[in-house]
């Protein structure tokens, strides 16, 4: 059974925000919202977590493009080789916000990214998923979670969330009424940024 807990975003109680990274820290998966769709996170350094959440999306881990969300871009260069000025500049304009940046992976990928040669990078603006990360003191993996139903496609109350993924994660929060679009995902590892995925961030800022 998963513990499922209400964090207000306008004012995320820290004895709350606590709990979850507790959980996090370990092994445990949390189902946790963001500034589009309701996402599946567990703690980027840990390999068995990640794996769980590999199984539940039908893929093998070397194989899975998860994202991972971030507190702010101060911490980038652990993740991400050196970027140019230019879109650096493109990721302060546009972070926090809905958008998910592919950019080419460093050599300090924890253990289990060590393949990958690019890595999605996401600052949500939303505080709940910020202050997690901020408190677990590294990213925590995002991957959407979709709904059979393709008319929704995604799963908006955390309620209906709660009873659908109760057996497979350790806590669910209820952080309001999600959003039903995903990030729009633009990558920058090549030498022309490319969008994979239009969402819900507006392209006019680029």
């Amino acid at each position: 059974m998963a513990e499922f807990i209400k964090i207000y975003e306008d004012n995320p109680n820290p004895k709350e925000i606590a709990k979850v990274v507790s959980v996090l820290k370990k092994g445990g998966l949390i189902i946790y919202p963001t500034d589009t769709v309701y996402g599946l996170g567990c703690d980027i350094t840990n390999t068995k977590a990640l794996e769980r959440v590999a199984r539940i999306k039908g893929v093998k881990l070397d194989k899975a493009n998860f994202s991972f969300v971030c507190h702010d871009l101060s911490n980038l260069s652990d993740y991400v080789k050196q970027i140019d000025t230019s879109t650096f500049k493109v990721l302060k304009r546009a972070l926090p916000g809905p958008y998910t940046f592919v950019l080419p992976g460093s050599k300090s990928l924890p253990n289990a990214f060590k393949k990958k040669k690019t890595v999605g990078i996401r600052v949500p603006d939303n505080s709940i998923a910020l202050e997690i990360v901020k408190q677990l003191g590294n990213p925590i993996i995002s991957t959407s979670i979709y709904d059979e139903d393709e008319v929704l496609e995604y799963t908006t109350d955390p309620e209906l969330i709660l009873e659908k993924w109760d057996k497979l994660v350790d806590l669910v929060i209820d952080g309001g009424y999600g959003d039903n679009e995903p990030s729009t995902i633009i990558d920058f590892s090549g030498d022309e940024p490319e969008v994979i995925r239009q969402g819900k961030g507006s392209l006019e800022i680029f």
